[in-house]
């Protein structure tokens, strides 16, 4: 049976589990989400997912939402060593977990600020933004001293870690995150960007999404 994944390109979310399949091998059919037009708010869609949010893959009977989730599920379908055995099955699990609890969520409240409001015609909040900016560069300087000496987020192989934590890259360029303050980290996704050709492609596919999106709303970065 074929997995279908239901997402938008433009989706960083999405972007994490495209790369990881891609990365991996896996098949699957993607089921077009189309986040600007509402399409995950529908009745239809929120049986598959009440909270309304891609992606989410159907297998069969297993319905699974959530990214790192996804791709957990994808990584021990096939036994990758993107999820790997022993303690650095741990160690990429706590950065995931410190991907979600620390990192991503400034960077969405960040996107929520400086495009989600200009889209509607609405100033950001200068308070919330530099709220935002201090823990941003709080828990970018723990990230940075963690890769002084790391090629990848867990040791000399890319794991499940890497993605998540590479997520709030796919909108640098349009939210100004304050990344390229810290070397390690930026030397890090520099050689994720070389060394795994699916994160470029997905990045590819994010921008394509996103300027067409945004050009429809007169808005250019």
């Amino acid at each position: 049976m074929t997995i279908s994944i239901y997402g938008d390109t433009g989706s960083g979310s999405f972007r994490r589990v495209l790369t990881a399949a891609r990365h991996m091998g896996i098949s699957f059919e993607h089921v077009p989400v189309d986040l600007l037009k509402g399409e995950s708010q529908t009745p239809e869609f929120r049986a598959l997912n009440p909270t309304g949010m891609v992606p989410v893959l159907v297998d069969g009977d297993i319905v699974i939402s959530e990214a790192s989730a996804i791709n957990i599920y994808l990584a021990e379908k096939i036994d990758s060593p993107l999820l790997p055995k022993g303690a650095a099955r741990y160690e990429t699990l706590k950065w995931m977990f410190w991907g979600a609890e620390h990192w991503r969520v400034f960077s969405a409240y960040l996107f929520n600020e400086r495009i989600g409001k200009r889209v509607k015609g609405i100033a950001e909040d200068p308070t919330m933004v530099a709220f935002i900016l201090e823990s941003t560069r709080t828990n970018a300087a723990v990230l940075n001293q963690h890769l002084a000496d790391k090629k990848f987020i867990v040791g000399n192989e890319v794991t499940l870690a890497d993605f998540d934590v590479a997520a709030p890259f796919s909108q640098m360029a349009r939210t100004k995150l304050p990344y390229d303050e810290f070397p390690h980290i930026m030397a890090w996704h520099q050689r994720l960007v070389d060394e795994v050709p699916a994160w470029k492609e997905t990045k590819e596919l994010l921008d394509q999404r996103m300027d067409t999106a945004f050009a429809a709303f007169g808005i250019t970065f």
